[in-house]
């Protein structure tokens, strides 16, 4: 069911991988890094999304990654409002593609709130099976909780995808658990999409652990992290790959976006 719901999301990807572009908001309201109103939040992440399409990419991930340093499992109001208005902004300017949503650190339920209310189509969610240590500190299992809240709002469209072993973290206390143990744990929790990434921001995906996951789970597996125009024909095997800092200036995920970079991967995909 979830890799037919995936499927009918990234209808037009021509049966490749879907290439799922980020868009690293600037710090927000409240953040104290803030410097900017919400309405220059709004143009700045609106031109991205524009761009991304222009350019044919399959989806697009919005994600709060500016507001450091990251709260833990939940934010405030005002991260609940801006993100909401900048993601419907986003979804009147680009209303054909795909809008996904990821509010840090493990604000899980924020997002699929925000998605609802911006009728956005799917989050990314951090922490759903199992436990690990973060930046922000100790971070526990969500998806009886975040299921049900997804149930409770009437939002069982929204895709929640679902990192297993996420990178910037210690999975220590469950390193007797491999990556496909993880993603098919997290399958029996009714994950609609599991994730792998590398160990921090642009390491790439170990290809052995892909081929293992995409082998061992009857749900859509996707590239998290370290997707390059060098390395991206080992990934197209995958359901989606999401990149984030190959696709700006210097490979560098706070820089701005590098057209000639998003040009150089997308004709890399489509031949």
């Amino acid at each position: 069911m979830a890799c037919g719901r995936f499927s009918r999301l990234f209808s037009n990807r021509g049966g490749r991988a879907a290439i799922i572009g980020m868009i690293h908001v600037p710090a927000l309201p409240g953040s104290p890094n803030s410097r900017l109103p919400v309405e220059k939040l709004v143009e700045i992440a609106c031109a991205q999304a524009e761009l991304y399409v222009k350019h044919g990419l399959d989806g697009i991930l919005v994600e709060n990654m500016h507001d450091r340093p990251y709260l833990k499992g939940a934010v405030g109001m005002e991260t609940v409002a801006s993100m909401t208005r900048i993601c419907s902004e986003i979804r009147r300017a680009t209303p054909s593609i795909p809008i996904g949503v990821q509010i840090l650190s493990g604000a899980n339920k924020e997002a699929i709130a925000v998605t609802q209310a911006a009728g956005a189509d799917f989050i990314r969610a951090e922490g759903f099976v199992f436990s690990h240590v973060a930046d922000e500190g100790w971070i526990d299992a969500c998806a009886g909780e975040l299921l049900r809240y997804r149930r409770n709002i009437g939002a069982d469209d929204i895709l929640v995808l679902t990192d297993v072993k996420k990178k910037h973290c210690s999975h220590m206390v469950t390193s007797d658990i491999d990556v496909l143990t993880t993603a098919r744990n997290a399958e029996y929790f009714l994950s609609d999409g599991i994730i792998l990434t590398g160990q921090t921001t642009a390491d790439p995906v170990d290809t052995a652990q892909l081929d293992s996951v995409l082998k061992g789970v009857d749900i859509p597996v996707i590239v998290g992290s370290g997707a390059t125009v060098d390395n991206v024909t080992s990934y197209l095997q995958c359901h989606a790959i999401i990149v984030g800092s190959h696709f700006k200036y210097n490979g560098l995920w706070s820089n701005d976006i590098d057209i000639d970079r998003v040009v150089k991967f997308m004709d890399r995909v489509q031949s």
